[in-house]
């Protein structure tokens, strides 16, 4: 049986998942995932690494999404799993269609800490890189002119923020 905080942390979560959809439907902005998160929260990207901060998550959702919505990119969610504070849920990155009419898939993962009152203050996505790339060869794809690249050297640092580190030490000690 769900506790009261797994439950409130898949309900927040199930609103973030909805606000994602309607992003990748052109109808909200990349940046308003970002009141899903704690002002010190921490995002690790698999290409772009670790972004810290709400404010900086808010801008780094605008930069990495650029010239990627709206070009057939979309993160359809397939499952979501909660243990205490920890969420995780498995998507697929939609990468466009084959000319067959399936979709180009590569399954990602993510790892969230839920804080309460509707925030998370860390979430880690998990997706190989090594797929993409040789996915966007075989489809050819060509990056759109606003396009933005992550940085050659992302920062890899996967910790929790500093506040919310009590959160890896339950997780070390045990079910919760």
């Amino acid at each position: 049986m769900p506790t009261e905080m797994e439950r409130e942390a898949l309900a927040t979560y199930d609103r973030f998942v909805a606000l994602r959809d309607e992003i990748d439907e052109g109808k909200r902005t990349w940046s308003e995932l970002a009141d899903f998160f704690t002002e010190d929260a921490v995002y690790c990207d698999p290409a772009w690494g670790r972004v810290e901060g709400r404010e900086n998550i808010r801008a780094f959702f605008e930069k990495s999404m650029e010239g990627l919505t709206g070009y057939g990119w979309s993160t359809p969610e397939q499952w979501t799993m909660v243990d205490g504070p920890r969420l995780v849920s498995q998507w697929n990155q939609i990468l466009g269609e084959k000319q067959d009419g399936t979709p180009w898939v590569v399954p990602g993962l993510s790892i969230l800490y839920y804080t309460g009152n509707g925030l998370f203050c860390y979430s880690h996505d998990f997706l190989n890189m090594t797929h993409i790339g040789e996915t966007m060869r075989e489809m050819r794809w060509q990056p759109p002119a606003k396009f933005n690249m992550p940085p050659r050297q992302p920062d890899r640092d996967v910790s929790l923020p500093p506040a919310w580190r009590h959160l890896e030490q339950k997780r070390r000690s045990g079910p919760s």
